[in-house]
């Protein structure tokens, strides 16, 4: 043996002759099934071959016309096993048949890079201390490279147009047409895969998941993770462009919180080099979903795993060896476990930072409270066990504050929703959430929905100025008055809802009194009983046709039990809304009684009350229309109204009725 050094290599001149017998031991734990030379490296359990690095079983001849390793191995051919490190170190052994004579001693070497392939790239370097970025996240950007998407934009319409006409060469010449960068040459072939390769969830969940050939993934269009990855990174090598498949452990479809990660692992991804510095990214969860319920597969493009800011990428994927995780310093996989989970859809929709920032959280007094801080105003719900319930969500200018009151001991499931600038919403965060103490006077209200309290969003829908900012309104009385400007051209309703009593949808508004005053509405509430009740607010186009729209709700407080407040009176189409109502403002009046009538009236010609009588109103000097009756003899009393003078048609526009004698 001669050892060679120079500055580049160490070269060492050697014949290693295996028989032919022996090669079950030289192909170590292959041994169980046929190496495929033309497949990809699977990722389970970690990597095969020394250092943990990728072992290849190639044929000393017989590629195909598109450059791929033919199928089939003849014992009677030299054989050649390449393996590298970590390190990118390169150890090439032939294996020749037990009666053949070698040739000459080859020359093999053990040195930092790879010989140039066919496209002339090299093995590319291990990431060092330039490829580090600071952790945690300083929300700079997403990306760990400056991006303007919408340069990218006919580039992607181009790439995902494309379509595979024979071998994988010609697919990558092609796609690379529009390409002129390494970040382009990447930016295509992430697009065309995340477009046109499905996830094969069968194959993923089969127990000995077999190798996939990039042929058959063009052919099938499906592949798992490692797949993905693989065929990522010979299309990228093809393209000149160097990259790196990365194993390791990753929270995706089944990842349970606060769950542990041993044994094999999980998922495959790929680094790229690009401009003097290595990069992140995740074909795989770039093309799409799995859905829990149904187990199948949606091509839904996702852009946040196109080169992700590496103190983002680790909070879901764990590289089994640590410099990959590009980071400053690096994660333990303990803290892997323990860290909050912020789904990718987290950052998509907006938001910076949640608390608490630990996936596992217990309550206080009953009570567990989160928040989420947003780049922008952005709306959320929450739900517990999956239903929207026991909890008080309250939006803030850039984020929100959700205060959850768990209805039992144990251990519950809350999820966090986000809407962003999309219609839908989307889950972003995820917690178990361990209460051992229930605070039985804290029942909230089942149909208290969110948001709780006036926001940003109750402006952007035409409520300003409210009496009151607090989402909580505590009366002592069982009565209270909310007011608020309403931007013009908007109409408002509002309904009363308690988890106590029998309250139909029609008594649910009968309950609040509506008034308006120029373009401030106020609402006044009486409570049936005491207790904790949701006082919904809507709103409406005038002119537009629809249904009232739903913009949050207050939560009305009230602990005396005396309270027993009846309804107000049921008012009809023609009481405008900038009418008033002084007296009565009771919906049920005493029998018997001379009863005084005191209303502000726009736009009419005469009023009149109507019982077992008719008594006029006048209008006095303050534009009050006043009065009395006499509820002697009747079961209803009616507010009426005539618009014009010229008619001698009255309409209805309150009702009361009268207590049984």
């Amino acid at each position: 043996m001669e050892l060679k050094k120079d500055s580049n290599a160490v070269s060492i001149d050697m014949l290693l002759i295996v028989h032919s017998e022996k090669r079950r031991a030289a192909h170590g734990t292959h041994s169980d099934r046929q190496a495929d030379p033309g497949a990809l490296p699977q990722r389970r359990g970690g990597l095969q071959g020394v250092g943990n690095g990728i072992r290849r079983w190639q044929k000393f001849e017989g590629n195909d016309v598109h450059g791929n390793l033919a199928e089939k191995q003849h014992p009677q051919q030299t054989q050649v096993i390449t393996s590298y490190d970590n390190q990118g170190t390169q150890l090439t052994v032939e294996v020749h048949p037990r009666d053949a004579m070698p040739q000459l001693l080859k020359k093999f070497s053990l040195a930092k890079r790879l010989q140039g392939d066919k496209n002339g790239n090299t093995r590319p370097r291990q990431p060092g201390a330039k490829d580090a970025h600071v952790y945690p996240w300083d929300r700079s950007s997403l990306k760990s490279m400056p991006l303007d998407l919408q340069e990218f934009e006919k580039l992607d319409t181009y790439a995902s147009q494309v379509t595979v006409k024979s071998g994988l060469d010609e697919l990558v010449s092609d796609l690379l047409q529009e390409a002129h960068s390494d970040l382009e040459r990447v930016r295509v072939i992430w697009i065309w895969i995340c477009h046109h390769i499905e996830y094969d969830i069968e194959a993923a969940q089969e127990k000995d998941r077999q190798a996939f050939k990039p042929t058959d993934i063009l052919r099938t269009q499906k592949t798992n993770c490692d797949g993905y990855a693989g065929l990522f990174e010979k299309m990228c090598r093809i393209a000149g462009v160097q990259c790196m498949t990365v194993p390791g452990y990753s929270k995706g479809f089944g990842y349970q919180t606060g769950q542990s990660f041993s044994g094999e692992f999980d998922h495959a991804w790929n680094a790229v080099y690009l401009e003097g510095r290595w990069h992140l990214l995740d074909s795989t969860w770039g093309s799409g979903l799995v859905d829990s319920a149904t187990s199948k597969f949606t091509f839904l493009y996702n852009e946040f795993y196109f080169l992700t800011h590496p103190a983002l990428f680790i909070e879901d994927h764990f590289p089994d060896n640590k410099n990959w995780q590009l980071l400053k310093p690096p994660q333990s996989l303990k803290q892997f476990e323990n860290n909050m989970y912020h789904k990718s859809e987290f950052y998509n929709k907006g938001m910076l930072s949640a608390h608490p920032e630990t996936s596992v959280i217990k309550t206080v007094n009953g009570k567990a409270t989160v928040t989420v801080e947003s780049c922008a105003p952005t709306l959320f719900m929450f739900m517990l066990n999956g239903k929207q319930e026991h909890g008080l969500l309250s939006l803030r200018k850039n984020g929100m504050k959700l205060d959850i009151y768990p209805p039992t001991v144990g251990t519950h499931k809350l999820q966090i929703f986000a809407k962003g600038k999309s219609d839908i919403y989307s889950s972003v965060l995820e917690y178990t959430l361990k209460c051992n103490y229930v605070d039985i006077g804290v029942r909230l209200p089942a149909e208290l929905h969110q948001p709780v309290g006036p926001s940003w969003f109750s402006e952007q829908m035409g409520i300003m100025k409210p009496s009151h900012p607090d989402p909580i309104i505590h009366t002592s009385d069982g009565r209270c008055s909310v007011s608020f400007s309403v931007e013009e051209g908007i109409s408002v309703l509002a309904s009363l809802h308690g988890d106590e009593g029998p309250i139909t949808e029609e008594t649910q508004r009968r309950y609040i009194f509506q008034t308006q005053r120029e373009k401030r509405a106020e609402l006044k509430v009486q409570l049936p009983q005491a207790g904790k009740f949701a006082l919904k607010i809507f709103v409406k186009k005038r002119l537009e046709p629809g249904n009232y729209v739903f913009v949050f709700n207050y939560l009305l407080c009230c602990t005396n039990t005396k309270v027993n407040w009846p309804m107000f009176p049921e008012s009809f189409g023609n009481w405008g809304q900038d009418n008033e109502l002084l007296e009565p403002l009771s919906g049920v009046l005493p029998a018997n009684r001379n009863v005084p009538f005191k209303l502000k009236l726009h736009g009419i010609a005469k009023a009149l009350v109507k019982g077992q009588d008719t008594w006029p109103l006048t209008l006095n000097q303050e534009g009050y229309w006043e009065g009395s009756c006499n509820t002697a003899g009747c079961q209803e009393v009616y507010v009426m109204v005539l618009e014009n003078a010229n008619h001698n048609f009255y309409s209805y526009i309150l009702k009361y009725k009268v207590n049984a004698q």
